[in-house]
């Protein structure tokens, strides 16, 4: 069977008319001969009835210590309704169509309510509907764990849902159709002429998804690449080519201006912490710590008597009293943005690093702190620095050609 899995997030299936753009988009890859498998996300996005953000705020604001457990079940009830709706719009357009949830689509995962991983995928119940031609629509970001709880995938779950079926159907690909046209070498509410990317290395995309940029979740991506199935980034309410996610040897040429750099992502609301007078004992519990409290920690550098990391803004009043307890001098800046140019073809290439500083510094943009790896090369800048910071390496580097 040639299967395709097409993936619609919250806008695409928020109201009638956009349904019927998802139908068209099925019926298109039906008329070319695929056997195709849908994944929804929740109906539109918070304030809407149905939206996870809502649901949420219903159980919390009502009852604040709402165990996770329950949590859990109240989230996955906005897939649940979008599936059954998809599947009734299928059905009214001729075609034969089922509703799976996540549990019915064997989706196992452990039992971490709120960002459950999954275990493994059981997919003979979706082959069985798509060998009699039934269309089956999956819930996203559902699972079911040993004790036949349901769990939640946590944020991008169902872009995490669409690749995991994708690898366990054997799909030729995941189309997910979101409200871009595609992956662009910047945020274009930043850089009015940002383009799209015909095509992109997974590496690329993650790095991406993991430094801000938001069309698709970054364990997609690494569940995409370790099983080898491409992906498609497409919008739903327009024909565009959209972007091709897969390994370099796959992509089709595509000319992004110098070629040295694909994207300038961008992430706010970080926070600096400068540690100082310490030794790398004392660093070193207080990161253990940190991990403890499930800190995240990035852009980390060492030295002798010092060390030099940003968390987020949200995680900084968990970091704080740890630091305190341990009478540690610190300085915290907050309302930071990591500011990152990516690009695989930067690898080996010397001078990148210093374009990039040119570039800030001739804008009189301040670098607080720096890293580099064989495709990334991130610069902590001001909060209030950071779209003229992507606008000056999206100019540097000829993105925009």
């Amino acid at each position: 069977m040639k299967i395709i899995v097409q993936k619609f997030g919250g806008t695409s299936v928020s109201t009638p008319e956009r349904r019927a753009l998802l139908t068209e988009h099925v019926l298109r890859a039906v008329g070319q001969g695929y056997k195709v498998a849908v994944v929804v996300s929740a109906m539109g996005r918070k304030g809407d009835p149905y939206a996870t953000d809502t649901l949420l705020s219903l159980g919390q604001n009502a009852y604040p210590q709402l165990s996770a457990r329950e949590k859990d079940l109240l989230m996955s009830c906005g897939e649940t309704i979008s599936a059954v709706v998809v599947a009734g719009c299928l059905q009214s357009a001729g075609l034969s169509s089922r509703a799976f949830t996540g549990a019915q689509a064997g989706v196992f995962t452990d039992s971490t309510f709120g960002a459950a991983s999954c275990l493994h995928v059981d997919p003979r119940a979706l082959n069985e509907c798509l060998e009699k031609d039934i269309i089956p629509v999956v819930t996203g970001f559902q699972g079911i764990d040993s004790q036949g709880d349901i769990t939640t995938l946590g944020r991008g779950g169902s872009d995490t849902t669409a690749a995991l079926l994708g690898v366990a159907l054997k799909a030729e690909m995941v189309e997910i159709y979101t409200d871009v046209d595609g992956i662009m070498t910047a945020d274009p509410r930043i850089t009015p002429n940002a383009r799209v990317l015909h095509s992109i290395s997974y590496d690329e995309v993650y790095q991406m998804a993991d430094n801000g940029a938001g069309v698709i979740h970054p364990r997609a991506v690494d569940v995409a690449m370790r099983g080898n199935v491409p992906l498609l980034i497409r919008n739903a309410m327009s024909d565009a080519q959209g972007t091709l996610v897969t390994h370099p040897a796959g992509m089709a040429a595509d000319i992004t201006g110098d070629e040295t750099v694909a994207n300038i992502s961008v992430l706010r609301k970080r926070t600096q912490a400068i540690l100082k007078q310490t030794d790398p004992a004392q660093v070193q519990e207080i990161l253990q710590l940190l991990a403890k409290a499930r800190v995240s920690i990035d852009l980390i550098n060492l030295f002798p008597d010092s060390a030099i990391f940003t968390v987020s803004d949200e995680d900084s009043g968990v970091m704080e009293p740890i630091l305190a307890n341990h009478g540690i001098r610190y300085t915290l800046l907050p309302g930071c943005a990591k500011v990152s140019a990516i690009g695989e073809k930067m690898r080996g290439i010397p001078g990148v690093m210093a374009r990039v500083l040119t570039a800030l510094q001739s804008r009189g943009i301040e670098v607080l702190q720096t890293a580099d790896s064989h495709m990334t090369i991130a610069c902590l800048v001001r909060g209030e620095s950071a779209d003229e910071a992507v606008r000056a390496l999206h100019e540097a580097f000829h993105l925009d050609r």
